[in-house]
């Protein structure tokens, strides 16, 4: 109709974002600042971490990640989710929580091994105000998970809940910087710190189901799944 849209004014900008988080974080070489001190956490629990997951595969990984995948597409039933919902609360933990335990569960048997990582996005908009805000928050972060001393259950939600937890309080060191700072060895043939990410997105705006997607970061043909 040629008029100016009526949108009320955001509290905030993402220029007004970025200047709080210069001063909430402070500067990564100065050891007394918040984003040093998150900075520590992980080089404490990311210690002596495997290099890369090493999973059985039908076709041998290229010597330089060649990025081709394809996606498979696996559907639940309501029950299935509706389990999980119940067991995630009879544990105080999230779906995702649940999910994560069940990955690291089965990528261990995989793989022969008791020390799992795997990634896993965080939106990063932890202040109501930047709901409507347009900018990328987005940062990557990495669950290390213990299966050692054949855990119950129990005790396996019990770790991944605290570890997560532990990831959200320290999520504000850009996962670029991260590898910088920790050096891992680098190799065209695999993500750096982890190779299996975990996407878990809900809509419950729009519909009452959740979707995750499993991402194999080596990006082999023969292991890509969605």
């Amino acid at each position: 109709a040629g008029h100016v849209p009526g949108w009320v004014p955001l509290p905030v900008q993402y220029v007004d974002y970025t200047l709080w988080q210069r001063t909430l974080l402070g500067d990564l070489d100065d050891e007394s600042s918040s984003v040093a001190a998150q900075l520590e956490y992980w080089r404490d629990a990311l210690a002596g971490m495997p290099q890369w997951l090493a999973l059985p595969t039908d076709r041998p990984y290229p010597t330089v990640a060649d990025y081709r995948g394809a996606t498979v597409d696996v559907e639940w039933p309501a029950e299935l989710q509706q389990r999980i919902t119940w067991l995630a609360r009879e544990h105080n933990a999230t779906a995702f929580m649940v999910v994560q335990a069940a990955l690291a569960v089965l990528l261990g048997k995989l793989g022969g091994t008791s020390d799992v990582a795997v990634g896993f996005p965080i939106a990063g908009r932890s202040d109501p105000v930047l709901d409507d805000l347009v900018g990328f928050f987005v940062n990557t972060l990495v669950l290390r998970v213990d299966l050692g001393g054949d855990p119950t259950v129990a005790e396996m939600l019990a770790r991944v809940r605290g570890r997560s937890l532990e990831a959200f309080e320290h999520q504000d060191v850009p996962f670029e910087v991260l590898v910088e700072r920790l050096n891992p060895t680098r190799s065209l043939t695999h993500h750096p710190l982890f190779q299996v990410a975990l996407g878990w997105q809900n809509f419950a705006e729009k519909t009452t189901s959740e979707r995750f997607a499993l991402m194999n970061l080596w990006f082999s043909p023969s292991h890509r799944l969605q």
